[in-house]
């Protein structure tokens, strides 16, 4: 199965490095580009790619305003974010839209392509590190935590372990159960919340204190 990626950033030379890098693999394919936000929006609607790398700042409508018009209409397209900095203030605002995850444009050639083919198969890029450390900076006033109710027991302590940045494998062997049923506690959480994915449950357990950021992570 070939995966279709649309590249939407304004500068000609950055589309063209990732077209190449993303050309060496076979399973992978660009099937077109965008230099702005509006021209994003037009392109996925006609070619209904299963990724779009996107860039965060481009004159006129931005990437975090063209993240979400584009998820509005099409749910089943992936969206990477693309950025200087690990640490821009707009990241976690493209997250919150329907972002899958991040990576800066410094990324290597190998866990670019993986990425993609990481978001194209449904899960998403959530490293521990960073974009823990960005959604901890920016998520940093808890609301009431009442939809969070709707959670058992241990759903809400495999979600808080999960915003902590722990592994599938990582939360089993916390709670002494398997990678399975964690995966199951994961996928309840998320639809009984209606999110997205991995990413917006950890925006969702910092924005409702269900975790804190820890002083490494703040500002």
């Amino acid at each position: 199965m070939t995966i279709s990626v649309l590249l939407a950033d304004d500068q000609a030379l950055v589309r063209a490095g990732f077209r190449s890098l993303l050309g060496r693999a076979k399973t992978l394919a660009v099937v077109g580009e965008a230099a702005s936000g509006e021209e994003a929006v037009r392109k996925a609607a006609l070619l209904r790619p299963d990724v779009v790398l996107m860039d965060i700042r481009m004159p006129g409508m931005d990437g975090i305003e063209a993240t979400g018009r584009i998820l509005a209409e099409q749910p089943a397209t992936r969206v990477i974010i693309l950025t200087t900095f690990d640490t821009d203030e707009h990241v976690f605002e493209a997250l919150q839209a329907g972002a899958s995850g991040f990576l800066t444009k410094e990324v290597e050639p190998a866990e670019l392509r993986r990425a993609v083919e990481v978001v194209a198969a449904g899960d998403s890029l959530l490293s521990p590190g960073v974009t823990r450390r960005v959604i901890a900076r920016f998520a940093h006033r808890p609301r009431p935590t009442a939809a969070l109710h709707a959670l058992t027991a241990r759903e809400n302590e495999v979600v808080r372990l999960v915003a902590e940045g722990l592994s599938n494998d990582e939360i089993a062997a916390a709670l002494v159960i398997s990678p399975l049923t964690v995966k199951t506690h994961i996928s309840r959480a998320i639809t009984k919340l209606g999110l997205r994915d991995r990413v917006q449950l950890v925006i969702t357990a910092y924005e409702h204190g269900l975790v804190r950021a820890s002083r490494a992570d703040r500002p």
